[in-house]
């Protein structure tokens, strides 16, 4: 099964691909789709769903795992946020892929086993969990890496409430 998952923002998406194999989880790519803060809205949004298009063309991925909005703060920037995760969600499901979203708790409880902890303790666990030498760079692919072994737990309890890994 091959995972993307996906940090949503304007200025940098990052994405992390993992392929699970039984119960382990490989890393086949990481990184960030950015765009210029010069760039108007639709253009920054249309660099986003073109480069997040050849993403899922390349690695042909069996879910999309997304997190899910939280703001508490800067509601414009909740509002472009919003609209590059609705592109990102549209050049899903134009791939045919499913989408899962996961809010930063559910993905901290599932990387770290701690809802409230903190950000390079999650960086670190993704470093182990996938065997990495080193914390992956920039934040945002680290983050998305954290979304992607989201996925690939919550998948795993899935199977064996069916009854097994068969």
């Amino acid at each position: 099964m091959k995972i993307i998952g996906i940090d949503p923002g304007i200025a940098i998406v990052g994405y992390g691909v993992l392929e699970q194999r039984g119960n382990r989880l490989i890393p086949l790519d990481y990184g960030c789709i950015r765009t210029e803060a010069g760039l108007s809205v639709p253009a920054r949004l249309k660099r986003i769903y073109d480069e997040a298009r050849c993403l899922f063309r390349e690695y042909g991925p069996d879910v999309v795992a997304v997190e899910k909005l939280f703001f508490n703060r800067n509601v414009t920037t909740a509002f472009t946020v919003g609209q590059a995760r609705g592109v990102l969600l549209l050049a899903s499901e134009e791939a045919g892929v499913p989408v899962t979203e996961y809010t930063p708790l559910q993905v901290k409880m599932a990387v770290v086993g701690y809802g409230q902890a903190e950000k390079r303790q999650v960086q670190e666990m993704v470093r182990l969990l996938l065997s990495l030498s080193e914390v992956p760079k920039p934040d945002d692919a680290a983050d998305a890496l954290a979304i992607a072994i989201c996925q690939a737990h919550s998948t795993g309890l899935e199977r064996l409430e069916r009854g097994g890994w068969a």
